[in-house]
């Protein structure tokens, strides 16, 4: 079995900064990306940021919205990624998914892994 948890969501006043952490545990051989979705009221789950493990870490990429003020890194050896977010807006509200495409045996094709979701909300 695997487990994604998130934490370190909350509310924020516009301008203010957050940081989610995320960390990947239970029967994992690789992961080969993790990263962060979002999905505010209405709309559909979209990608805010990814980053590679492996033999390509460290590889990133940013929706266009977040680009230049959100962060994303990784601790491979704890299974972790985090997202810091500066320069909050008022449309970065939503709520924040974990994602892990991973890897649990050598006969196992990747598979993606889901955390529970963490509420940011940004005020103006």
């Amino acid at each position: 079995q695997v487990q994604v948890v998130e934490s370190g969501g909350g509310l924020v006043q516009a301008g203010g900064s957050l940081r989610l952490s995320c960390a990947a545990s239970g029967t994992i051989l690789n992961i080969n990306t993790m990263g962060w979705y979002r999905q505010a009221p209405g709309k559909q789950r979209e990608l805010v940021a990814i980053i590679t493990s492996g033999a390509t870490a460290g590889n990133t990429n940013y929706a266009d919205s977040v680009k230049g003020r959100f962060t994303i890194s990784s601790d491979n050896a704890k299974n972790t990624v985090y997202l810091q977010m500066n320069s909050l807006k008022p449309e970065d509200t939503a709520v924040y998914y974990c994602n892990a495409n991973l890897r649990t045996a050598r006969w196992s094709l990747p598979s993606d892994y889901w955390g529970q979701g963490t509420q940011v909300t940004v005020s103006s």
